[in-house]
């Protein structure tokens, strides 16, 4: 069972408890408060830690996290099974309690106020039935605008919008558990925008959808930061919707942030230091040779075509030796450039894991005294 949080912005607190049959029943990061504008952030945690008993052993799903998220901006974390993203995520929402740190949300200390601190924040869980499925896609809007604080009326043409946009208009007076599980989830991220949160965290959002549909949200989660000042945390493991929409990015493992940049800095950072040499001459020989001094990352041989290439470690005085041997082994470079990774390579380089699917389950463990 997940406990999901939507509150009012008149200060009332309402929690939606999602069971597993159905509603009815159940810019950027940096450390400090504030952005680096000097305005209050929108997000600030700072020295958070988080840890699960398990039989003997205690699952450190947080370790002493600290970032902020500028308003405004659209933020990407990664991470792969048991990074902590997700318990990170519920702590930010007060889903879960942190065991240390603090929680600032749009400016309010979260153990101070935590009614008026998530007044302007929403969320859609991944795994979490996040609508009310006998209730029309329209009246799910209608429902939880209301709970904001906000006269469904008053945003009766935001709502029409989110419907066209989403591609809902035609199932807008459809009860949601007639929809296909794409639809479904076009209707939960409608509903978490219908509000006109200040603060939106998104857990897959693009689980299930077509291309499409998942283009369309990128689209139009742009233009509400945009045009509208939203601050969206996007937790996904589709590297394309990350790298076309984020500012920045947050990578995550074993609990703790491993790399904290714009997507564009981080693959020039992780492709500096790599080069791809192509030349008729490179056979299995200069192959050999260049593996007994560098980090040969690739290398593909073509005898027929004779355009072989290979990919090396190298940078700084270490490139002057690379075109020294490859001279010695009579080699005539015909074209060299740097090699510029994909972000999926990055994430997989930086977290140490090969694997990228959705779930948080904790990994890191310490024995219990």
């Amino acid at each position: 069972m997940v406990d999901s949080a939507r509150t009012d912005r008149r200060g009332a607190e309402t929690a939606t408890s999602m069971s597993g049959t159905d509603a009815d029943t159940e810019s950027g990061f940096d450390s400090g408060s504030e952005s680096r504008s000097g305005a209050e952030s929108a997000l600030a945690i700072d020295g958070l830690s988080k840890r699960f008993e398990s039989g003997d052993a205690t699952v450190v799903a947080v370790d002493d996290v600290s970032l902020t998220v500028d308003r405004g901006a659209v933020v990407g974390l990664l991470g792969p099974n048991g990074a902590g993203k997700t318990s990170l995520i519920k702590c930010a929402l007060g889903i879960v309690v942190p065991d240390a740190g603090t929680i600032r949300v749009l400016g309010t200390n979260v153990t101070d106020g935590r009614r008026a601190a998530y007044a302007d924040v929403d969320a859609m869980l991944e795994g979490a039935r996040n609508d009310y499925w006998r209730l029309t896609v329209r009246e799910n809007l209608r429902y939880f605008a209301t709970i904001h604080g906000v006269d469904p009326d008053s945003v009766a043409g935001r709502h029409t919008q989110l419907l066209e946009r989403f591609d809902l208009a035609e199932k807008a007076d459809t009860p949601v558990r007639a929809l296909s599980r794409g639809m479904k989830q076009k209707v939960s991220l409608a509903s978490a925008l219908a509000g006109g949160a200040a603060l939106v965290f998104l857990d897959e959002p693009t689980l299930g959808l077509d291309v499409e549909s998942s283009r369309t949200l990128r689209h139009e989660l742009r233009r509400l930061a945009r045009e509208e000042g939203l601050t969206v945390v996007l937790s996904s493991h589709d590297m394309g919707v990350i790298e076309e929409i984020c500012d920045r990015v947050v990578m995550m493992a074993d609990g703790r942030i491993v790399a904290d940049d714009t997507v564009s800095t981080l693959l020039a950072e992780a492709g500096r230091n790599t080069v791809r040499v192509t030349s008729s001459d490179i056979d299995e020989t200069v192959v050999a040779a260049l593996r007994r001094q560098f980090t040969v990352q690739a290398a593909e041989i073509k005898a027929t075509t004779h355009r072989s290439h290979v990919e090396v470690g190298a940078a700084g005085d270490a490139l002057y030796e690379l075109m020294d041997t490859l001279r010695e082994a009579g080699v005539t470079v015909e074209e060299i450039e740097t090699v510029q990774p994909s972000l999926e390579e990055v994430f997989v380089d930086l977290t140490g894991m090969g694997s990228t699917s959705s779930g948080d389950t904790g990994q890191r463990q310490e024995r219990s005294p």
